[in-house]
């Protein structure tokens, strides 16, 4: 007599499912930040200008953007998606500090939970 499978536990169910949401609201935020960069309203401008790198800085910072959000979302990538992300956000974390002056709080936290996102698909880097 062999005895009935029983459902998986209920945090195995909420984990995967916490994780996709989690991921798809980084990559949501990234593609907006990323459009808003490429649009070029006065603000971004000017906030790009006071850096001192020049325009072409934020349009790099956009593709970057675009492709850390695509690699989060993409199951095989998401260790580089976020670990690219997290390098976006230590910039902005410094260029907030030193040169911008702004609000900086949102940097360290975004930059700790995709930290934390690439930790957990470690695996996904293969070293020969």
């Amino acid at each position: 007599m062999s005895l009935p499978a029983s459902a998986p536990p209920a945090a195995s169910r909420w984990k995967p499912t916490a994780s996709w949401a989690l991921k798809i609201v980084f990559a949501v935020a990234f593609f907006g930040a990323a459009a808003m960069k490429l649009y070029g309203p006065p603000q971004m401008v000017a906030e790009f200008d006071a850096v001192g790198l020049g325009q072409w800085f934020r349009y790099f910072t956009a593709i970057l953007e675009i492709g850390g959000a695509i690699l989060l979302l993409v199951p095989r990538t998401t260790f580089f998606g976020a670990a690219l992300l997290t390098v976006v956000c230590v910039g902005a974390f410094f260029a907030q500090i030193l040169v911008l002056h702004q609000d900086w709080i949102h940097t360290v936290v975004m930059a700790a939970i995709l930290a934390a996102i690439a930790w957990s698909q470690r695996g996904q880097v293969q070293l020969s």
